[in-house]
């Protein structure tokens, strides 16, 4: 069984975040600059082979559109065509930030670990495939 991997994707960062083999447990990957993504899930898909990758698709309170959502869908098609083998899924991401900062309050993360965005946008993709196996 291959792992799933999510995606926050960011115009600048793009938090990643990984299962393990058997799927159950979701951790933190890795932060990367988002022009770097491709390249990234291409190497790591040879090492580890991937079940599914999953997106956070960016909305807002109302369920409009955002900044990012365009750049969004222009990935997720991408992906799509450079991993044809590999389901791709988006997944609502409001409040993952959000939700991102309260669990490293909560986890004890001191004031500057919990102001460095790069391990933001990893706990967010981890919220994302959280959310993504227990909907499953």
């Amino acid at each position: 069984m291959g792992r799933i991997l999510a995606i926050d994707y960011g115009h600048k960062r793009v938090g990643l975040a990984v299962t393990d083999p058997l799927q159950l447990i979701a951790t933190p990957l890795d932060t990367i600059h988002s022009q770097d993504l491709l390249a990234y899930l291409k190497a790591y898909h040879l090492r580890e082979p991937l079940a599914a990758l999953v997106i956070g698709m960016p909305r807002t309170l109302s369920n409009e559109a955002t900044d990012v959502t365009s750049a969004v869908v222009g990935v997720l098609r991408r992906l799509r065509k450079e991993f044809p083998e590999v389901p791709v899924h988006e997944i609502d991401e409001r409040y993952t930030t959000r939700m991102a900062h309260a669990a490293m309050l909560a986890g004890g993360l001191g004031k500057k670990d919990r102001r460095d965005k790069a391990t933001v946008d990893k706990v967010a993709a981890t919220i994302i495939l959280q959310s993504f196996l227990e909907s499953r």
